[in-house]
């Protein structure tokens, strides 16, 4: 069972939606036989890779949000982040653009280490106040991980994993997808925001019971049949 995540590393309901998430995934009984991607998005590609703001500047400035509405609804986001198990820390958090993130996710794909780089990015960005656009941040965050610091500053300084993040972000296009945290399980079955865990368990049940059983049977009780050990009447 495969389970595709379209995130941004700035958004966070993404990381709320990820707890959850996990939480429901690791009360699932067939949880070794799910796969989980993570797909790049961008909320704001529109922010210069060189530059940072507060979260507060960016909703007054780029929102176009008052300052006294941004905060209180940052104590909001503050809160639920709680009942996920998150501290977050919006005094600290900079904005900027987080294209070079999704190229050093993307190798830590390559990795198989994805979702540990999800979640370091997480921490760096809105625990830590670390600013992800950086190189030097971001390499520091791969070699956290076991990844080889040469390579890391190559995937993040150069256009090798441009396209996959672009693909990644056409394909949410293609495919409706305008917001995040969207998850996609089996490219059947879809689940938008930070939904509460029991949400993501009734999902993973429901996609699972397909997994295994795809046909439903319409034909009301058995008939003659034949099958590997002989036929029947």
């Amino acid at each position: 069972m495969k389970i595709e995540i379209w995130s941004d590393v700035m958004c966070p309901f993404c990381y709320i939606g990820k707890n959850n998430f996990e939480q429901a995934l690791n009360k699932f009984p067939f949880k070794d036989e799910v796969e989980v991607e993570w797909k790049s998005f961008q909320l704001d590609p529109t922010l210069d890779p060189n530059k940072t703001q507060d979260t507060i500047q960016y909703f007054r400035e780029k929102k176009g949000v008052a300052e006294a509405q941004a905060a209180q609804l940052l104590g909001q986001v503050t809160q639920m982040g709680k009942g996920a198990g998150i501290d977050f820390n919006f005094d600290k958090a900079l904005i900027t653009n987080t294209f070079s993130a999704h190229k050093l996710l993307h190798l830590a794909k390559k990795h198989n280490k994805s979702n540990e780089m999800e979640e370091a990015l997480f921490i760096a960005h809105f625990i830590d106040g670390k600013n992800v656009g950086d190189t030097e941040v971001l390499i520091a965050l791969a070699e956290s991980l076991g990844i080889d610091k040469d390579e890391a500053r190559e995937a993040v300084t150069t256009d090798q994993l441009a396209y996959e993040v672009n693909q990644d972000i056409q394909e949410a296009r293609n495919n409706g997808i305008s917001g995040v945290p969207f998850f996609v399980l089996n490219g059947k079955y879809a689940v938008s925001g930070a939904q509460p865990a029991e949400v993501f368990e009734n999902a993973l049940q429901q996609t699972y019971k397909e997994t295994v059983s795809p046909f439903k049977d319409l034909s009301g009780g058995s008939g003659a049949a034949c099958d590997a050990d002989g036929c029947s009447i």
